[in-house]
């Protein structure tokens, strides 16, 4: 699972060239309408097709990416519309993400098998035939010296898979499916994926696990610049999880440098708010659990709460109130500054319909992705390895930085309770990934959490994995936790936005 993370693919490279031709249209200005139709020839020209059957359907599907990624709804395939449909509408420095904000671009999904268990060419046809004997349903039989599946009796229980001595039958599931933690992928009646969206939390997994590059969020990269053009203050709010997502030696002092070359008027680190986050839900914490609530979860990863709020309802009290880092921060710096725009800059799919909500539009104007960013740096012709560094970060805790990696949030909840409270016993468990969440919500529906506080995170490994993440887990999860050994301060207690956390979260 997740082994296409971090390495730069084709499937990369076409969503990182339409960003940054986004950015670029957005940056150079003129007639949109005329210039989004040329794009599809400028990202795949001459005549020949480079990765899929015909050059006319990969610049099809490139046009839907450019419209998605404008923040266009796609467009139907049985009627004629323009590419261009909508997009001076689109040209304005305010824009909410319209749902649907994960889409499958149906003419790009390869309509993989739901599940299959299939004999490959490396069967040996052996004497001991392990595979026909560990079958429940007689579905395997030796047809001319090799296994054959009888796929009509196959109830893909995977014996055979695991049995044969030469690995030679392999369980083909679908990637998106696969990687989804609800359940919401299925197939429409071309056997293509469908997302049902009653379920879907827009974590963002299915986008990043597609070798076809099918599926494919909306953006706002179009609308940011508007906004630095139309001479408002754009201030960018910088996710913990941004440490080395730019490069080995892109250090944080030279992501800070680049942002503001892009146009952005200041840099702010969402640690701050993670800070202010932290100190909430331990009062909250130390409040209600056990007295008022059998046990309280985290509320940071929007996709996590969504998750937990639509199949276990009863527990919509328990996931805590604190405002997330990007609202709380958000607010700080509009309380500062009135009048300035905020992007917040992170790795997540589901922070972009968090914007959205009617109670959070006022603190946060735009969400974007690091590999959003990215493309905004190629098309400014940004040389980041070698940008002159700004003055470091230095306002976040150790606490705040370590919320982008799994088991981060709860472990400086319990830091900041046991430095007030040293004698009290903090339970907590951390689960990543959707599914895993689900098992823990299950053991608390059945009493087995009462008194802990429950981290929730939807990306396997925390926000490091979020859906616009650039590189690979492991790596990110260990230059976060340098970063976050690395802070002047330790505990959230000790950061100098405290005073602000009951201004900020009056308004409630």
């Amino acid at each position: 699972m997740g082994s296409m993370r971090g390495i730069y693919n084709s499937v990369t490279d076409i969503r990182r060239q339409v960003f940054t031709e986004i950015a670029r249209l957005a940056y150079e200005g003129g007639n949109y309408a005329e210039k989004i139709e040329a794009l599809p020839y400028k990202i795949l020209p001459g005549e020949r097709a480079k990765y899929r059957d015909s050059i006319f359907l990969e610049r099809a599907i490139t046009g839907e990416r450019l419209r998605l990624g404008i923040g266009l709804p796609l467009r139907r395939m049985d009627e004629h519309a323009p590419l261009s449909t909508g997009i001076e509408e689109s040209a304005i420095a305010e824009k909410y993400y319209d749902d649907p904000l994960i889409n499958i671009i149906k003419f790009a999904c390869n309509a993989c098998p739901e599940k299959k268990i299939e004999v490959t060419s490396t069967c040996q046809g052996c004497l001991a035939h392990p595979c026909v004997e560990v079958c429940p349903k007689d579905a395997i039989h030796i047809v001319n010296g090799k296994s054959l599946i009888d796929q009509d009796k196959c109830i893909k229980c995977g014996r055979c898979v695991d049995v044969c001595p030469y690995h030679a039958i392999n369980k083909l599931e679908r990637p998106c499916a696969l990687s989804c933690g609800m359940d919401a992928i299925k197939s429409d009646e071309l056997g293509r994926a469908e997302i049902d969206y009653d379920k879907c939390v827009s974590c963002g997994m299915c986008l990043v696990n597609c070798p076809f590059g099918a599926i494919v969020d909306k953006g706002q990269i179009f609308q940011t610049i508007h906004a630095m053009k139309s001479g408002k203050e754009v201030i960018a709010a910088v996710a913990p999880a941004f440490v080395g997502q730019f490069g080995p030696t892109v250090t944080p002092e030279k992501v800070k440098s680049a942002l503001k070359e892009l146009g952005f008027a200041d840099v702010v680190e969402v640690a701050i708010g993670a800070d202010l986050c932290t100190v909430e839900e331990a009062e909250d914490f130390l409040k209600k659990v056990p007295n008022e609530q059998p046990f309280m979860a985290t509320s940071c990863c929007p996709a996590w709460s969504v998750m937990a709020k639509k199949l276990f309802p009863q527990f919509k009290p328990y996931i805590s109130m604190a405002l997330t880092p990007m609202v709380l921060t958000g607010r700080l710096i509009k309380k500062q500054k009135p009048d300035a725009k905020v992007v917040f800059i992170g790795p997540c799919a589901a922070k972009k319909l968090e914007a959205s909500r009617k109670s959070v539009r006022s603190d946060v104007d735009f969400v974007l992705t690091f590999e959003e960013v990215m493309g905004m740096f190629e098309a400014k012709g940004i040389d980041l390895p070698n940008v002159v560094a700004d003055t470091p970060f230095n306002e976040g805790t150790a606490n705040g930085r370590g919320f982008a990696v799994s088991g981060g949030v709860a472990n400086a909840v319990k830091e900041c309770i046991q430095k007030k409270y040293p004698d009290k016993e903090v339970l907590i468990e951390s689960a990543e990934g959707l599914k895993n969440c689900k098992t823990m919500l299950m053991m608390a529906k059945a009493g087995k959490r009462d008194g802990y506080l429950l981290e929730g995170m939807a990306c396997p490994g925390g926000c490091v994995a979020g859906a616009g993440t650039l590189q690979a887990v492991m790596k990110s999860t260990t230059l976060v936790k340098k970063y976050t050994s690395e802070a002047e301060k330790k505990l959230a207690l000790e950061s100098d936005y405290l005073d602000n956390l009951h201004i900020l979260t009056e308004e409630e």
